[in-house]
């Protein structure tokens, strides 16, 4: 089973926010650290899914030498989130939506680092447990 290491990072006025070293634009955030943590399985999930999706390949974590190596990466404290052992099967659905608002979230989606479908799932999800 692959693990990815995750750094969560804790400003004062601010929820816990989670980022992958190993998956630039890969991020999550939780206003606990339980919840940190889901989301940051969640988040790792989809994005699994969107590289399958697209045929790209699924990179190797790294050890944690390799991240604390980076002086970026030392003000997080590093956890392990296991990679998803199956991918879940994905769905096509056709969803009609305004062509800006379409343009909005491909432009997020893509400053972020998630495919469109990834991100929308994910928002879906983050909305469904609020």
């Amino acid at each position: 089973m692959r693990q990815y290491i995750a750094l969560i990072h804790k400003d004062a006025d601010s929820d816990y926010g989670v980022s992958f070293p190993d998956l630039p634009g890969v991020i999550s955030a939780g206003s606990t650290l339980d919840e940190a943590r889901d989301m940051a399985t969640e988040a790792l999930a989809l994005h699994i899914e969107g590289l399958i999706e697209d045929g790209e390949a699924i990179p190797e974590p790294s050890s944690l030498e390799d991240v604390m190596a980076n002086a970026e990466n030392r003000d997080g404290v590093a956890v392990l989130i296991a990679a998803p052992a199956t991918v879940t099967k994905s769905v096509r659905v056709n969803v009609t939506l305004p062509s800006d608002v379409l343009e909005q979230i491909d432009q997020y989606a893509e400053r972020e680092g998630f495919t469109r479908s990834g991100f929308l799932a994910q928002a879906a999800k983050k909305a469904m447990v609020a």
